[in-house]
């Protein structure tokens, strides 16, 4: 296995293991702290719409038009693009509505200890919150291997990207089971084990894709991912952001995700 394959690997497990850290941010915040949720799902959003938008599409349209010509390449980039859309959203389809993110604003509002048949919809909250952000990851870690392959500098900041995006689906994942049964060990045990289906995937793409590589491939998943990541964050962290807003925070957290990663980019491709 070369170096760029390790590295690439590297990227993904550091990228899904940040999902422990918003497990352990979780435990330290105030439950009833919706200011920090909100700015942190905001920045979340501004990553990686930023980043899809202003980097990964045109990377993939640029692939697709040196493999394919201007008109039949940019008409490629836009099926790879709203193609990765169909493919999250039926995902979302297909998982159950208690894997929602967004119902943890029930469980941050909560003072009290919650009673035995809480306890009960609290932890099926949470492991079906795990499954679903298991279930996102994979195709996260896949994107992050194949785009650190292609160019480590974009795989750099995806990874980034990725990583943040990660930190408040650690939040998700560990509140509610924290809430259900108490211990800080279990709730971050599977916030961690949801994160790891992006190195999962990342073996996978190594395992399966890797004989198949070529420049048309790398620019279909480059635009298919674009669009991933546009789903997710306009389909899940900005309402999720507008949820717990207090005082504009989630656009705050927004517009100070999109100038770190518009940062990022720049520091990375010097």
């Amino acid at each position: 296995m070369d170096g760029n394959v390790l590295f690439a690997l590297g990227l993904t497990v550091f990228a899904g293991l940040a999902t422990g850290i918003g497990s352990l941010l979780a435990f330290f915040t105030s439950r009833t702290n919706k200011k920090f949720l909100s700015m942190a799902l905001g920045f979340s959003a501004g990553v990686m719409i930023f980043v899809a938008l202003v980097e990964i599409f045109f990377k993939a349209k640029d692939a697709l038009v040196a493999e394919l010509g201007d008109v039949n390449g940019y008409w490629m980039t836009l099926v790879g693009f709203f193609g990765g859309m169909l493919f999250i959203g039926v995902i979302d389809r297909l998982l159950p509505s208690l894997g929602n993110p967004h119902e943890v604003k029930s469980v941050e509002a909560m003072d009290v200890q919650p009673t035995s048949a809480e306890h009960a919809r609290l932890m099926k909250m949470g492991m079906f919150t795990a499954l679903a952000i298991g279930i996102h990851n994979f195709p996260e870690g896949i994107a992050t291997f194949m785009s650190a392959m292609s160019d480590p500098n974009l795989g750099i900041a995806i990874a980034i990207a990725v990583a943040i995006h990660n930190i408040p689906e650690g939040i998700a994942v560990a509140v509610p089971i924290y809430y259900a049964t108490g211990s800080r060990k279990r709730a971050f045990k599977l916030s961690f084990l949801s994160g790891l289906a992006e190195p999962v995937g990342a073996i996978v793409a190594f395992l399966i894709l890797m004989p198949f590589l070529s420049d048309l491939m790398f620019g279909v998943i480059f635009a298919g991912v674009a669009g991933i990541m546009v789903f997710i964050s306009l389909d899940e962290l900005l309402p999720a952001a507008k949820e717990f807003d207090e005082t504009h925070s989630s656009i705050y957290g927004v517009v100070a995700g999109m100038m770190v990663m518009a940062a990022s980019l720049v520091l990375f491709s010097v």
